[in-house]
């Protein structure tokens, strides 16, 4: 049956992989719990977008050598992390003119960006400038309406695309899609081996931080979060025991404003010399260079744990619900602890049993091995 050109088949692209090779997703659960007809009514609601605002015949399946010239629409990333996930696989467009289009929170994280030539927020700073081809994060109805305001008659590709739902491993997505676009250049193992985030900094930055004279060898703590099922409230309890496994350790503790009221709790128990409280007191940026600078960093899923991972800073992570296989790849210097539930769920001692598989692992191998 066709409903105004749709395919029946069409309507699995909401919950099918757009390329060949198989990466850590939630689909079969997310099938079993949707309804025939909720599983559709996504894919409708965007193909009648599309096709209202003239863009159905616009959509082609490759980037290919003449698009020179793109712009990265990436406006459904609700968090810095799921940016820094979702835009990944920029690298792999390093000798083309890539723009990107974003909201104002994530944009302050690409100001500086090695790949990204221009970074934009709002209409009027693009005025009428031309592209090759228009990548959109998403189908959604917010991406196809900027994309129609910025390049109405401009072709375009889909990371996303119509593929909403399921959970997936963010950054493995970003890059097989990338690669698929690409035309399959490279092979499954290496994609997979390097895929991860990355980040780049401003000199100023930079230099802000050089300025506070850190210790010259330090951990870093991340406290608070975002959902309570990520954040750990006992780092307390771990940095007591980490004093007493070296008590001339220096830690320093970061994170948003979140964890402000946890953070001044923990300074107050220690001198200076041992905690330095950095919560809430620097950018985003200034705090992705102090977790560059770390010889590891404690944190939960969120996007200072994307921030290391894009340093290759050795890292302890505690994740919940989704495991390591969904949030973690190959390229990570990660060891991770999961609960199914509740990162609260971990215990204290397991967590201090990972830092020294951690910290021995880190001391007897080169950086990179």
């Amino acid at each position: 049956m066709l409903t105004n050109g749709m395919k029946v088949f069409e309507f699995e692209k909401t919950f099918t992989l757009p390329f060949k090779f198989a990466i850590p997703n939630s689909i079969n659960s997310y099938i079993k719990k949707r309804s025939y007809f909720g599983s559709r009514i996504k894919f409708i609601k965007r193909y009648l977008y599309l096709k209202y605002k003239r863009q159905i015949l616009l959509e082609v399946n490759n980037i290919s050598p003449h698009h020179q010239n793109i712009l990265w629409i990436n406006i459904s990333a609700p968090s810095l992390g799921d940016s820094l996930m979702d835009l990944s696989s920029r690298q792999f467009l390093e000798n083309r003119n890539i723009d990107l289009f974003t909201d104002k929170k994530n944009a302050l994280i690409y100001l500086h960006d090695y790949y990204f030539a221009s970074v934009y927020s709002d209409f009027s700073e693009i005025g009428d400038k031309k592209y090759d081809l228009v990548i959109m994060d998403s189908y959604s109805t917010r991406s196809v309406f900027i994309k129609s305001k910025l390049a109405l008659n401009t072709p375009y590709v889909g990371m996303f695309g119509y593929f909403n739902g399921p959970e997936v491993n963010r950054v493995l997505f970003s890059f097989h899609q990338m690669n698929n676009l690409l035309g399959y250049k490279l092979d499954e193992n290496y994609v997979n081996k390097i895929a991860k985030t990355s980040m780049f900094l401003s000199q100023n930055d930079k230099q802000l931080v050089s300025n506070l004279s850190l210790p010259s060898s330090f951990i870093s703590v991340v406290i608070g979060g975002e959902w309570n099922f990520r954040a750990f409230n006992n780092w307390d309890k771990v940095i007591e025991k980490l004093l007493k496994i070296d008590p001339m350790m220096r830690i320093i503790l970061l994170g948003s404003d979140n964890g402000t009221i946890s953070a001044n709790i923990i300074k107050n128990k220690y001198s200076r010399k041992q905690v330095l409280n950095f919560v809430s007191q620097f950018t985003f940026c200034q705090t992705a260079e102090i977790i560059h600078q770390s010889k590891l960093v404690f944190c939960c899923d969120g996007g200072l744990m994307h921030v290391a991972n894009a340093f290759g800073a050795p890292s302890v992570v505690l994740l919940a619900k989704l495991n390591q296989e969904m949030q973690l790849t190959d390229a990570n210097n990660c060891f991770p602890i999961y609960d199914k539930t509740n990162v609260n769920n971990i215990s204290i001692d397991k967590i201090i049993r990972k830092y020294k598989t951690a910290i021995n692992f880190f001391d007897s191998h080169l950086p990179g091995e």
